[in-house]
């Protein structure tokens, strides 16, 4: 098999990926459900999978492929621009039946497209990058469809296995990354998004990281040390939206008569799990824990550096595991599992530095802001990046149970408002070290 073949291949294991997940989050529940918001943080689900149809047809159908565009009359209505998610349902959209069969009829085009495609030449379709930045496009929404089904109320209509249990002692404490240059973002990875490029030399002082996300049962000693009634602990900002916000704990958990701590999963109840790593807290929440535990909540370098420097070679590695793609064995990604694993689940995943479940599980808050890199460059629209620089938002890493491999690399950079709680997220410690003579790794 030829590169352009095998590589045409790999594009189309990744469209059809995606489109599995995507029917698999949407043919489970009924008509009324699909069309119903279920949080106004949210669209309706049937919004999404008409989206994720009218983004392949713009980007694949029309401009890769020059073909005539199968519904130009709705480019409107699923332009995510355009319409806020808590407007969507006053919307004409289309019904599941209309939405299944667009997506059908744009991916039937798509797949004839794919065959003829050289793979390279002009930027778009050079070495499958449109084809991929689809299927990636596909893989997020299909986590926020996820996280739509956390919020919904009802019977549980999802089923995964448990994941793996640690096979030696639950990890914890903290590594040392010594100080010093490493190259943070890439140049070479050929599907990574415009706000991951380019690969640029990053100095970073030494510091230290925890070892592992924080647990649950780390957690509720911040909760039982009054962490919740205590403004110094939190930013004024943090204290604020903690008082407008009524947060007492993070979202979805409750507690039973007899004092038990439960969450709810996905239409579940389950008892909270004492080593799993804590998730859907927001940023000030994660901030408060760290001033809390004498830390600080790790810098977006810091994380990458972290993540992917190996100090034996003086590189950085796709992966903390180095350049290989995930496996089941290394990271808790693509919706295998409906929950993150405890901690210590996934010792060949560790990095260098033996920092381990850096990718998958949750989502990890940093304390850097969205910025470009230093030579950014748009591509291939705007709206992607571009437009998200220097807003509200916080830079979150490493991906989580709910998310794609192809959705998902050392360099991978998300964002959000530092007070969403709908998203997989959790969080690890950092802290200054001043001492750079010992214990680099």
């Amino acid at each position: 098999m030829s590169e352009t073949e095998a590589l045409r291949t790999e594009l189309a294991a990744a469209l059809t990926r995606s489109r599995a997940r995507s029917a698999a989050l949407t043919d489970c529940l009924d008509e009324d459900e699909l069309v119903a918001q279920h949080s106004r943080l949210m669209s309706p689900l049937i919004w999404d999978l008409a989206h994720i149809g009218n983004q392949e047809e713009l980007w694949l159908v029309r401009d890769v492929g020059g073909r005539e565009p199968v519904r130009s009359d709705i480019d409107e209505l699923y332009d995510a621009f355009k319409h806020a998610r808590s407007n969507r349902p006053q919307l004409p959209l289309l019904g599941p039946v209309e939405a299944r069969t667009y997506v059908g009829q744009v991916r039937d085009k798509v797949w004839d497209i794919l065959d003829t495609s050289p793979l390279r030449g002009n930027r778009l379709e050079h070495d499958g990058f449109a084809f991929a930045m689809i299927a990636q496009h596909e893989q997020q929404h299909a986590e926020t469809m996820l996280a739509t089904h956390q919020l919904r109320s009802g019977h549980a209509v999802l089923a995964a296995a448990a994941p793996p249990a640690p096979s030696r002692r639950v990890v914890g404490g903290e590594v040392v990354i010594a100080a010093g240059e490493f190259t943070m973002g890439t140049s070479t990875e050929p599907w990574a998004l415009d706000n991951e490029r380019p690969a640029h030399r990053r100095h970073v002082p030494a510091f230290a990281i925890d070892v592992a996300p924080v647990t649950n049962e780390q957690y509720l000693a911040f909760i039982a040390d009054d962490g919740y009634d205590r403004p110094e602990l939190w930013s004024d900002r943090g204290w604020a939206h903690r008082m407008e916000a009524q947060l007492v704990a993070p979202e979805f958990w409750e507690r039973d008569a007899g004092g038990r701590r439960w969450r709810r999963r996905f239409g579940t109840m389950t008892p909270l799990r004492p080593d799993q790593p804590v998730m859907h807290v927001c940023y000030f929440e994660a901030e408060a824990y760290a001033t809390w535990a004498g830390k600080r909540l790790p810098t977006e370098a810091e994380w990458e550096k972290a993540a992917r420097f190996d100090p034996d070679t003086e590189r950085s590695r796709r992966f903390p595991w180095g350049d290989a793609d995930p496996t089941d064995s290394s990271a808790n990604l693509g919706q295998r599992h409906l929950e993150p694993a405890d901690v210590g689940a996934y010792p060949a995943g560790a990095s260098p530095a033996g920092v381990h479940q850096l990718i998958g599980d949750v989502w990890e808050w940093t304390s850097s802001s969205f910025e470009p890199y230093p030579g950014f460059e748009m591509f291939p629209y705007a709206e992607y990046s571009q437009v998200f620089f220097g807003g509200d938002y916080r830079v979150l890493r490493g991906g989580s149970f709910g998310t794609d491999s192809v959705a998902c690399r050392g360099t991978f950079r998300n964002w959000d408002h530092p007070i969403r709680r709908q998203i997989f997220a959790g969080f690890r410690c950092a802290r200054d070290v001043l001492d750079t003579t010992r214990g680099g790794r």
